[in-house]
């Protein structure tokens, strides 16, 4: 076991609330309304890709230029900065500052995944980026999750197998990422959404290190 790769929101802290409130306030400049249960559909896709889903929910997705939804989606996004300046430490998920420390503590490497171009900061918030030994820069992929490219970035950003890694997500998109990975997958959420994860536990507390590791030791036995 060389690595640890982590997905951000929904696993290490849940700003999912601070993107659906960008988005609706975003969705409201343009006559567009959404509600909490439509912005689950939009974890672990890409800014413009949330953007067009919006978009056809009014078949709308005609109605601008590319250069259009450009501006649109950074515009959402200055929203969810100001919204992120609210993260600190109390916003870490439960369960995973103590996996964060024994993973250190066996020398296991730590990686993020993560769609979001404002990981880095929300990492900063949390005053956690020091237990990252590589931080993939979703800005420099040009594929969205469920494509693997995020989660090669962190296996060759952390210079290990793939195989000798364990990948963390909360979304179906990001299972079948780190699948295509060939990586051992850890779905945290509702199973029946996570079917395709080597793995699932119901939430974040459930996240036991001897456990992680005897499972995936099993999964490689077989």
């Amino acid at each position: 076991m060389e690595a640890f790769i982590f997905d951000l929101d929904g696993v290490i802290t849940d700003t999912a609330h601070y993107h659906y409130i960008a988005w609706k306030e975003l969705a409201k400049s343009i006559n567009i309304d959404i509600d909490e249960k439509f912005n689950e559909s939009l974890k672990g896709i890409s800014r413009l890709e949330s953007l067009e889903s919006i978009l056809k929910l009014k078949g709308r997705e005609y109605d601008f230029s590319y250069e259009e939804k450009v501006i649109l989606a950074n515009k959402k996004n200055d929203y969810y900065k100001e919204l992120i300046k609210n993260v600190t430490p109390k916003d870490i998920l439960p369960g995973i500052k103590e996996l964060l420390n024994e993973t250190k503590d066996k020398g296991i490497k730590i990686g993020l995944a993560s769609a979001s171009k404002n990981a880095d900061a929300v990492l900063q918030n949390l005053q956690l980026k020091d237990y990252f030994d590589f931080v993939a820069d979703a800005s420099k992929c040009t594929q969205s999750k469920p494509n693997p490219e995020i989660f090669l970035m962190a296996i060759k950003g952390l210079n290990v197998d793939p195989k000798d890694c364990i990948g963390f997500e909360d979304a179906s998109a990001g299972i079948e990422a780190i699948n295509s990975a060939n990586m051992y997958s850890v779905g945290i959420g509702d199973e029946n959404v996570l079917k395709e994860a080597n793995y699932i536990v119901k939430n974040t507390t459930d996240l036991d290190f001897n456990t992680l590791i005897k499972k995936y030791i099993q999964y490689y036995s077989k």
